[in-house]
């Protein structure tokens, strides 16, 4: 037997297959190979040419006289801060956010059941959500149903899969949560730093500059924070800017992990704090639209529009952009992580050009209708709402009429001929 299989002669020969076939550590010489192999990407990777100006090294950022330095391992323990926030959310959004929502108005909705029907599942599935008249004229027929009835099958299947605005509301309220205080607490970091007013101090000493407390916690509760909402994707409400967002957060994440390894510290923070301060009165905003509280609404989008627009299109491109594209060329030539850390910013502007868009397009919705409405949640989302209200209208002035009627009928048994009493 060949010596692959040597620590497996006592297991069944599939096994032992199986095992030579996933190259587990029976063969002493694979493991060698396959540590040179990493050894030699990650020297690649961590090449300094990439990350550091010409003549810098890594040996040059490395702790000395009390001074601490950026070290990519840092970076490790957003991940656990991430499941940290997630859990955090879940308590905040069960002990305070649904109290906070009750206390807005705002219920948990009691949905409808609805009658459990195969071929009306199986078109709602494999068809269309929506299906036509003609669809519904052949559905009804093939189920023995009314066509009324299955138009409120279909529009109470719909309703299964809408999300309410109670969780609609808990979303808004964690975010505007963690935005107000991450933005203050960017505020504090920020206010005595003399690189906020004096761009230059940005670069100045670069990259030989050291590592801040506030500087570590700011960077990693962010990143943290967005490593959150990733992991998360999957259960929060989806909306027409899913596939936006989900570049956004990555973009966000790498943009961030790649600045501090390049120990671009400086100007994250500040390109950290012009996008978090508009996020406040979106997310106040939509709390209070799902609240009802459609003029409070409109007061504070009106002033996130105006933020967003002077932070993303003004301060970002011509105050942070011209920081790390333009001022770096008077102290240092260009680089490969001065190239890559400015076509990632690039990538974030053009995402703040398609955000800016639909922003414009609400105002002007706003305009002439004098009511707003995300642009970016499903477009069928308030036609339903209406719908369905309109159905439990109907369907209640349905059941009073049948009350009337049997109110009057019981009131004039005898007008009944022929002894029949309607039992």
């Amino acid at each position: 037997m060949h010596r692959r299989t040597g620590r497996l002669a006592c297991v069944p020969g599939c096994t032992a297959a199986l095992a030579a076939w996933l190259g587990l550590a029976t063969e002493p010489s694979l493991r060698p190979k396959r540590e040179r192999m990493f050894q030699t990407f990650k020297e690649w990777f961590w090449l300094e040419r990439f990350w550091l100006p010409p003549t810098v090294k890594w040996s040059d950022l490395e702790d000395h006289d009390g001074l601490i330095f950026v070290k990519p391992s840092h970076l490790y323990m957003t991940i656990p801060y991430a499941f940290v926030l997630i859990i955090i959310r879940h308590f905040f959004q069960k002990f305070i956010a649904s109290p906070l929502a009750k206390t807005f108005g705002i219920k948990e909705e009691v949905r409808k059941k609805i009658i459990p029907n195969s071929v009306l599942e199986n078109f709602f599935k494999h068809s269309t959500k929506k299906p036509s008249q003609t669809d519904i004229y052949g559905l009804a027929k093939k189920c023995n149903l009314t066509e009324r009835q299955v138009e409120r099958w279909f529009r109470r299947r719909q309703n299964q899969d809408r999300p309410c605005r109670m969780k609609k509301f808990q979303e808004s309220c964690w975010r505007f949560t963690f935005y107000l205080i991450i933005t203050i607490a960017g505020i504090a970091f920020l206010y005595d730093k003399p690189w906020v007013y004096d761009l230059w101090e940005v670069w100045k000493g670069y990259p030989r500059q050291p590592l801040l407390p506030s500087q570590y916690w700011y960077y990693i509760l962010e990143m943290s924070f967005y490593w959150s909402l990733l992991f998360s994707l999957g259960s929060d409400i989806k909306r027409k800017d899913f596939l936006a967002n989900v570049i956004h957060h990555l973009a966000a994440v790498s943009l961030m992990s790649f600045s501090w390894c390049a120990n671009y510290i400086r100007s994250g923070t500040l390109v950290m704090i012009v996008h978090d301060v508009a996020d406040i009165w979106l997310e106040s905003a939509k709390m209070f639209s799902y609240a009802g509280w459609k003029q409070t609404c409109n007061t504070l989008f009106f002033i996130f529009s105006t933020v967003f627009l002077i932070s993303r299109l003004i301060i970002f491109p011509f105050w942070i952009l011209y920081c790390t594209l333009i001022l770096p060329l008077h102290y240092l030539q260009p680089f490969f992580s001065y190239i890559f850390l400015n076509l990632q910013l690039m990538v974030l502007q053009v995402l703040n050009l398609y955000w800016s868009y639909l922003i414009l397009k609400m105002l002007k919705r706003s305009i002439f209708t004098k009511s707003i409405r995300d642009v970016r949640s499903d477009s069928e989302d308030e036609y339903e709402e209406e719908e369905e209200e309109e159905e439990k209208k109907k369907e209640a002035r349905e059941g009073k009429e049948t009350d009337r009627l049997k109110n009057s009928l019981g009131a004039n048994r005898h007008l009944i001929p022929n002894g029949q009493h309607g039992y």
